[in-house]
């Protein structure tokens, strides 16, 4: 086999393989499809089946604990008060401290 036979079959390999690359990226669209009914453009969610249309108030409805949800207010209201810490001792003195129990407090 000559070399130019060894070109020839590496360039037909590379177009199949690339023309193999485009189909597949071409079928990829079909696949996506999952049946939904659109009610109206960009409106195309569906419950699954057997899910209720409105989950308020239904036996999946999560009814979060109040207690359990604040717990991330708190934590971001604390860490506010950290950075409000260590932005003024950093204004009064020009060094940043990041652990705030070694701000001194005068």
């Amino acid at each position: 086999m000559t070399r130019y036979d060894r070109t020839r079959r590496r360039i037909a390999l590379f177009a199949a393989a690339a023309v193999s690359a485009a189909g597949l990226f071409a079928a990829t669209g079909a696949l996506a499809y999952d049946g939904t009914n659109c009610r109206a453009p960009g409106n195309c969610w569906e419950p699954k089946p057997g899910f209720p249309e409105q989950v308020a108030g239904s036996k999946f409805d999560p009814k979060h604990n109040p207690a359990e949800v604040a717990k991330q207010s708190q934590s971001i209201t604390a860490m506010e008060e950290r950075n409000q810490k260590r932005v003024a001792y950093f204004q009064k003195t020009g060094q940043f401290v990041y652990d705030v129990s070694k701000i001194p407090s005068n």
